[in-house]
């Protein structure tokens, strides 16, 4: 879309333009909306034009933008007590470890906070190499899980290559995704038996011994949306007890609503030994990452120190943010909210369009937490952009939902629709329309 013609967010953009360093992009290609205001699943650009953001920015606006009761606690908040040292007790961060342990499974009782999700990675990581004397961890080819050293080396998109070395100790193997089966399955019964059978087989050909931890996304985000076929992650957990390994579940993007469910493990009834979080912790209005830490690697810290620590760990204001985003979300049904429109409406909305696109080869996700699988042909399904790039179809796609008034997640040949928690049946069915007329451009 052409720079804003209002001279005052011209001049915003210009300096973005100018001074600013853009995560994951080439800087002459930047090319950012100047957002002026935003309220619920709504955003408004410096001329004034308004949006339906189901990309929840970068996925984390779970309960919407500005949601007052958030704001004024985080006003509150910053009334009391702005910020202390980590060394110190405060009760936004004593409150917030209580509600968040209260979503964990039974055998929770800890939480390290951290800034952001891919610290929280770092840090279960280390945890769990401490915890069992190993280094070797084993993750997904299609994951994400941050950009720091080891979270980037973890993860398996292209994002990673520039950035992997071989000497971070990462193994990567195939997860189970039945529309684009490395297994030749035909059915999700044998990808997920496949899977898993491919995973134990990698753990014995790189030793046994070896591995430390295995990360995975309860259900992979910025990858895909590839929701696990039943029994895979209680496979995987049986393999981490046979072979002595940690589990670490990354819930940074799928947990606190975003699948209907207060995390997105809940869906399956699996039991890890770590699990990671950020985003809809907070909503993203303050940055707050962390690890849930399992009673029995608790217990390995419990006498020896932990080596390792962030100046705002447990920040106040990004405690306090937590502590009035949960209960928020607790009082205002916003998680059965989600499940109902995912169930209700974008589900079935989304499903009507595959019937009538042929250019959506899957729908796969659970409440607000969905993916759009394009492609160029139905039958061989060639993927509408290659793996890693782009393509100028899904920039006409994207382009004319955009000057429709609805901002997607793109990656790859992929667009997700992940609105707030909060988004109502209104809401939804127009940004289906406008989707519709957009996917009729290719």
């Amino acid at each position: 879309m052409p720079a804003p013609e209002n001279p005052a967010a011209r001049k915003i953009y210009d300096l973005e333009r100018s001074r600013v360093f853009h995560s994951w992009s080439a800087q002459a290609a930047v090319d950012p909306l100047v957002i002026t205001d935003a309220r619920g699943s709504r955003v408004v650009d410096g001329d004034g034009r308004s949006y339906l953001d189901f990309s929840s920015q970068l996925v984390f606006t779970n309960i919407g933008h500005q949601h007052p009761r958030v704001v004024a606690a985080i006003a509150e908040q910053a009334q009391r007590l702005c910020t202390i040292a980590p060394s110190h007790a405060n009760e936004a961060r004593a409150r917030a470890a209580e509600l968040i342990t209260e979503l964990a499974p039974d055998g929770f009782e800890k939480v390290f906070f951290t800034n952001a999700g891919a610290d929280a990675v770092e840090h279960a990581i280390r945890m769990a190499r401490l915890h069992t004397g190993r280094y070797k961890t084993l993750s997904a080819f299609r994951g994400y899980h941050g950009g720091t050293a080891e979270a980037v080396n973890l993860t398996g998109d292209p994002r990673r290559w520039p950035n992997d070395y071989g000497t971070a100790g990462s193994v990567h193997f195939f997860a189970p995704f039945l529309y684009r089966s490395q297994f030749h399955a035909e059915t999700e019964a044998q990808e997920c038996e496949r899977a898993l059978a491919h995973l134990e087989s990698l753990i014995a050909f790189e030793g046994p011994d070896a591995f430390a931890a295995i990360i995975l996304e309860s259900i992979p985000g910025t990858a895909g949306i590839m929701v696990p076929p039943p029994g895979y992650l209680d496979g995987v957990r049986a393999l981490c007890d046979r072979y002595g390994i940690v589990m670490i579940l990354d819930e940074v993007m799928a947990g606190f609503g975003r699948t209907g469910r207060w995390l997105a493990l809940d869906n399956f009834g699996v039991q890890p030994d770590l699990i990671t979080f950020a985003k809809g912790v907070t909503s993203g209005y303050i940055p707050l990452g962390g690890v849930i830490i399992s009673d029995a690697i608790a217990e390995s810290f419990a006498t020896t120190p932990y080596p390792g620590g962030l100046t705002y760990s447990g920040h106040p204001l990004a405690c306090a943010t937590a502590v009035a985003t949960i209960e928020t979300m607790q009082d205002e049904g916003i998680v059965e909210n989600a499940a109902a429109i995912g169930a209700d409406v974008l589900g079935p909305g989304l499903a009507d369009l595959a019937r009538r696109h042929p250019v959506i080869g899957e729908v796969r996700g659970l409440g607000v937490f969905w993916a759009l699988e394009l492609v160029a042909d139905p039958t061989t399904r060639e993927p509408l952009a290659p793996y890693g790039a782009s393509s100028p179809e899904m920039a006409a796609i994207a382009a004319r939902a955009k000057a429709d008034g609805l901002l997607l997640f793109q990656n790859m040949n992929r667009f997700h629709l992940c609105p707030p928690c909060t988004v109502d049946a209104a809401d939804t069915k127009e940004a289906l329309q406008i989707l519709d007329d957009a996917l009729s451009v290719v």
